[in-house]
C-alpha cells in the first residue's frame, strides 16, 4: 500500500478553520460518498458516513472519528492603513507565525503576511521578550478601502503551505489532522466488512474544544469508539528518550492516556493484539498534555463508549511545517481496518 499523495495534498491544503470547515467538508462528502450506505450532515457540521456491517447489522455502533478543522485565525480588527488584526482559533506557539504568509478567506481570498515590529527598531528589553499572538498583525499590502472591499470582520483566516515530499516523509501545514481525514477516507474505501456497523465522523471544532465530537457521539451513542488523531513526535536533537512520545518511521501508535482521556484498558489491549496478530507496526503514546475528540467518543454518548485511539506521530506539531512518516500513515491505515473488523473476535468483559 502507498501513501495516495495528490489526495492528501489536496485534504491538507484546503482550508478549514474551527467553525468554518464547509471547503474541507465538501471535498470529504465528495470523496466518500461512493464508498457509503449513507452521507449525512449534522447540525454542528460534522459529516457522519455509515458502513452497514453484512455479518452483524444492526446490532452494534463503531464510531471513528477524525477532525477536519485545522487551527487558524480570526479577524478582528481591520485599522485605518488596512492592517489586520486576529484572534487565534486554536493553540499557537506565537514565534511560529513569524514571517509566514496566510489566506484570509472574504468576499475573495486574499494572501496577506504575518508582520510584527523588525528586530532593528526593538529595544534590548524588547529583544529578549518572548513574542506573543497581540504582537503580530496581517499585511495584505492594501489601503483600508481596498480591504474594506474583501474583508469583514469574522472572516476566517488559514496558513498558506503546500505539501511536499521530503524522503520518506510529507511536510505540510494542517498535517494535523487532515492525515486522519486521509486515513479514515482510506478505511471507508478499502475496507471489506466491518464488525458491526461503522459511522464514519468526520468532525468540526476539535482544535477549539472538541465540540463536533462531543455531538456527534451523543447522537450515534457509540457501543465502540476510535479517535483518528496526529500526536507529538520529539525525536530531535535535544530531546531525551523520555521526551519522546512517539518517533517517525516506528509505526502507528496506540494511545493508552492524554490529558483528557485515560483510554479503555480493553480498547489498548485489543489494539496491541490485532497490531500483533496482523503485522502491523506500532508503538506506545502516553501524551500528558492536550486532548482529542478520543474524550467525546467515550464520554458524551448517552451509555458511553469502549474507546481508545489511533495516533499519527508527527513532527513540529501546530505549526507550518508538520511532518509525518509515509510508513507511519500506512500501517495506521493497517491497524483502523484491522481493528474495525476484528472488533467481533474479542472477549469485551471486564
Amino acid at each position: 500500500m502507498n501513501v495516495n499523495i495528490p489526495l492528501l495534498k489536496s485534504i491538507c491544503e484546503i482550508a478549514g478553520a474551527p467553525g468554518f470547515e464547509k471547503r474541507i467538508r465538501d471535498l470529504v462528502i465528495e470523496t466518500v460518498r461512493p464508498h457509503a450506505d449513507e452521507v449525512k450532515v449534522d447540525n454542528m457540521g460534522n459529516v457522519i458516513v455509515v458502513k452497514k456491517s453484512k455479518k452483524n447489522p444492526d446490532q452494534k455502533k463503531i464510531m471513528v472519528a477524525a477532525h477536519m478543522d485545522e487551527i487558524g485565525f480570526i479577524v478582528t480588527h481591520i485599522d485605518d492603513n488596512g492592517f489586520v488584526r486576529f484572534h487565534t482559533l486554536g493553540g499557537f506557539d506565537p514565534k511560529t507565525l513569524t514571517a509566514q504568509r496566510v489566506i484570509i478567506h472574504g468576499k475573495k481570498d486574499l494572501v496577506g503576511v504575518m508582520g510584527s515590529k523588525p528586530i532593528h527598531v526593538m529595544s534590548q528589553e524588547e529583544r529578549g521578550k518572548l513574542p506573543k499572538t497581540t504582537d503580530f498583525f496581517i499585511d495584505l499590502g492594501m489601503n483600508k478601502e481596498e480591504v474594506l472591499q474583501y474583508i469583514s470582520v469574522g472572516d476566517p483566516v488559514t496558513r498558506d503551505r503546500e505539501l511536499i515530499e521530503m524522503g520518506d516523509c510529507v511536510n505540510c501545514k494542517s498535517i494535523d489532522n487532515r492525515v486522519a481525514v486521509y486515513i479514515l477516507i482510506e478505511t471507508l474505501r478499502t475496507i471489506s466488512d466491518p464488525a458491526y456497523d461503522l459511522y464514519a465522523v468526520f468532525t468540526v471544532q476539535e482544535e477549539v474544544g472538541i465540540r463536533g465530537a462531543n455531538v456527534a457521539a451523543h447522537g450515534i451513542n457509540p457501543d465502540f469508539g476510535i479517535a483518528l488523531d496526529t500526536t507529538i513526535a520529539f525525536d530531535v536533537p535535544g530531546a531525551q528518550a523520555h521526551e519522546k512520545v512517539t518517533e517517525l518511521g516506528k509505526g502507528t501508535a496506540i494511545k493508552i492516556m492524554d490529558a483528557m482521556t485515560i483510554c479503555d484498558y480493553r480498547m489498548v489491549d485489543f489494539m496491541k493484539k490485532t497490531a500483533n496478530d496482523h503485522q502491523i507496526q506500532w508503538q506506545p503514546e502516553i501524551l500528558t498534555a492536550g486532548g482529542t475528540d478520543t474524550a467525546g467518543v467515550q464520554r458524551m454518548g448517552k451509555n458511553g463508549a469502549i474507546a481508545g485511539a489511533i495516533s499519527i506521530p508527527t513532527r513540529h506539531l501546530h505549526q507550518v511545517i508538520e511532518m509525518a512518516h509515509k510508513n507511519d500513515i500506512v500501517e495506521s491505515i493497517k491497524l483502523l481496518n484491522a481493528c474495525i473488523e476484528d472488533l467481533d473476535r474479542y472477549d469485551w468483559s471486564h
